[in-house]
């Protein structure tokens, strides 16, 4: 039997908050990170297109949460779901302080938005150890519920040498690794998103 396949992905809305977002019918996938850790080429490339997330000139600037409609076919059926590309944090000087790293509304938006399902935390493989990574994750799993998946996913590990991927690998043991540029990875997130959100797993098959 075939593998799920994402066949469609487009934008559906921008917004600057939970009150102005689009309603929470389907279930979504939200992407965090800093803001030059490469989330919209990441997006794109899941998605197999070039320009669906467009990234700002200025890391940082883009402060909307922006959606996108995503739609799987298995089993000659169509899966939907939706990608929510959350603005970049932590750029240049970081405040040690959420609050102040993310603003009110967006901090809102990811403790109560209902439809989340998996949260993608995209991190800098040349620095996985980077404060700013370590306090999102400890403070998202203060909250996060028992129906939503935490995912580390390193980018840039194509910039990594083989003694660099060893030690990664073992301080994040189940860590995903992608690289954008040689479009490497995606498939295990697939996988993972898939799996968590229709308890489908045709991959280990």
């Amino acid at each position: 039997m075939a593998i799920p396949r994402l066949v469609d992905a487009h934008f559906i809305k921008s917004a600057q908050a939970l009150s102005d977002s689009i309603d929470d019918t389907i279930s979504e996938v939200v992407f965090l990170g800093r803001s030059n850790v490469g989330k919209s080429s990441t997006i794109n490339g899941l998605t197999s297109r070039k320009n669906l997330a467009k990234s700002s000139a200025t890391p940082g600037k883009t402060q909307l949460i922006n959606f996108f409609d995503v739609r799987y076919i298995y089993d000659e059926k169509d899966w939907n779901i939706r990608f929510v590309d959350l603005p970049g944090f932590g750029y240049a000087k970081v405040s040690k302080d959420l609050k102040g790293v993310w603003q009110k509304n967006l901090v809102e938006f990811i403790k109560h938005r209902v439809s989340i399902r998996v949260f993608i935390h995209l991190r800098d493989a040349r620095h996985p150890n980077a404060q700013i990574d370590r306090d999102v994750d400890e403070y998202v799993k203060k909250f996060i519920r028992g129906d939503q998946l935490y995912l580390n996913v390193f980018t840039k590990i194509d910039k990594l040498n083989m003694k660099e991927k060893t030690a990664l690998k073992r301080k994040f043991p189940g860590c995903i690794t992608i690289s954008n540029s040689k479009r490497i990875g995606y498939e295990r997130i697939h996988q993972k998103i898939f799996e968590h959100i229709f308890g489908i797993d045709e991959w280990s098959n």
